[in-house]
């Protein structure tokens, strides 16, 4: 994955979900807590980070909810 795609994408959207090939589950990047570098994403967390490198991302989209998920 091309880091200056996903730092975009993130300045954009504001937040992002990224699907990480070492991770089963995907992670939600947001502008204050994820720093972009040019070889790996640094996401800061409660209680730690978590580093991985750019080309383990494997896709991203925009993160959206809709009316459903909040009951309406």
């Amino acid at each position: 994955m091309n880091a200056d795609t996903l730092q975009a994408e993130l300045e954009a959207a504001g937040e992002l979900m990224v699907t990480v090939e070492t991770f089963e589950e995907p992670l939600e990047l947001h502008r204050h807590d994820t720093e972009i570098g040019t070889e790996e994403i640094t996401l800061e967390l409660t209680d730690g980070k978590l580093v991985f490198d750019v080309d383990a991302v494997v896709g991203y989209w925009k993160h959206q909810h809709s009316l459903s998920d909040y009951g309406l």
